[in-house]
């Protein structure tokens, strides 16, 4: 059965999905900065690979752990103030790590990151579900999924230069610069985001309404499938700078190339794979993209010696299969939770996706080692299989989070028919 035919954004659509991204742009640069800039910060700040990964973990076990604490009360206040509340102490923890100078400084840094920044995903995901129809959903992900990849064409290599030119901490500094003008647009053209408080969440007791929500069995398939997702990129993006400069012998000067021509084509796919999810199903875009995903990944991750025009061609292709994922995955995940629960939905499953992670790069130190005198990476396949493994489990939940979805689609729909039917009722004389 094909989707609904969707509306069309309004103005103010447009506004939040541009808004959202951004502000996506600005936390996940800050994350994803950690892996060009780690071969300079293993000799810099003198870590090994184990404690470099300890610093990608520290994030997400922050980030995973605020999320479980916040989700209580994600639906009791208006969006846009916790939106202000948290980007506020995320930029304050970017602030740290941009003074940093030691390893022990810089774990402390990231934690405060986290422990905000981790909740930023959930509350802008909750003011799309909030502010877009279910069958918009798809194209505003794929829209916001853009974040990802203009990260990579104007962040990394920006950042990357500011690095080499300045020091590591530059592009931390640089965050913290737009994300403050980021901060002055939110406060003055965002709406206030209260439609969960109107339909009565701001009632229910917060511990309460954790436990509710973290039990329901329509959403623990939902859960799961988060897990899972988070897995792959935590594994292999933290060594990815560091296994193409010291294995495939790429030159720090041609990073930015990669992640600018990755980036270019990922901003394509983006609104390209959400429009085919709102028009030939979302469960197909995620199964394709999977499938793609599983055989980059596994080839990818034993490469040798290779050109820079070869690796370019692989990460394109890696990213379209990862960008299909990502923009199908929110769209579908995001029709499971009831309007009340869309705070707490989006904390839970923003917590778990970064615990997950965490866990996921603190296995990744453990497993990848480097070899002191050549630097190379060992047992960088290992890493490959698992992500494969996890990639393909992952596509077994999400076709039942599919499933769920449509059936409380139609549950929703034949609940709304009598009010609808009552309300025309008493309108005629």
């Amino acid at each position: 059965m094909n989707p609904p035919p969707s509306a069309a954004f309004t103005r103010y659509q447009w506004f939040v999905a541009a808004l959202v991204g951004f502000l996506n742009f600005t936390v996940i640069l800050d994350f994803m900065i950690l892996s060009p800039l780690g071969a300079m910060l293993l000799e810099k700040l003198h870590i090994t690979t184990e404690q470099f990964g300890h610093v990608v973990s520290a994030y997400a076990f922050s980030a995973g752990a605020s999320g479980l604490l916040a989700a209580g009360f994600a639906d009791r206040f208006d969006r846009k103030k916790l939106l202000l509340f948290f980007y506020a102490g995320f930029l304050g923890g970017t602030l740290l790590c941009a003074l940093a100078t030691s390893y022990a400084f810089l774990l402390g840094a990231r934690v405060v990151t986290g422990i905000f920044g981790g909740v930023m995903s959930s509350i802008g995901m909750a003011i799309i579900t909030d502010v877009f129809q279910p069958s918009q959903r798809g194209r505003v992900m794929g829209i916001v999924q853009t974040a990802f990849s203009a990260s990579q064409i104007l962040g990394l290599p920006l950042g990357l230069y500011l690095a080499d030119r300045f020091s590591w901490h530059a592009p931390f500094l640089l965050i913290v610069s737009v994300g403050a003008l980021a901060g002055v647009v939110i406060l003055v053209g965002l709406r206030p985001v209260d439609s969960h408080l109107k339909a009565g969440a701001r009632a229910t007791n917060p511990f309460a309404h954790l436990t509710r929500t973290a039990a329901r069995s329509e959403y623990l398939v939902g859960f799961s499938a988060t897990v899972l997702l988070a897995t792959g990129g935590f594994m292999l993006m933290p060594f990815g700078t560091t296994y193409l400069v010291n294995n495939v012998h790429i030159r720090m000067d041609q990073l930015p190339t990669i992640y600018l021509v990755t980036g270019v084509s990922s901003m394509i796919f983006g609104p390209l794979f959400g429009r085919l999810a709102d028009s030939v199903g979302r469960y197909r875009v995620f199964a394709a993209g999977s499938l793609v995903t599983i055989g980059m990944v596994v080839y990818y991750t034993r490469l040798g010696v290779s050109p820079l025009w070869w690796i370019v061609a692989l990460n394109v292709a890696l990213f379209a299969g990862i960008t299909a994922r990502m923009v199908s995955s929110m769209a579908m995940t995001s029709t499971l939770p009831e309007v009340t629960d869309r705070g707490a939905y989006m904390s839970i499953a923003s917590s778990l996706q970064q615990l997950a992670g965490g866990v996921a790069a603190f296995v990744a130190g453990l497993i990848v080692h480097q070899d002191r005198v050549t630097g190379t990476l060992e047992r960088y396949p290992t890493i490959g299989l698992l992500v494969a493994a996890t990639t393909l489990l992952t596509m077994l939940l999400m076709f039942r989070v599919d499933q769920v979805s449509k059936r409380l689609a139609v549950a929703r729909a034949e609940l709304a028919a009598p009010q609808s039917s009552a309300l025309v009722s008493r309108a005629e004389p």
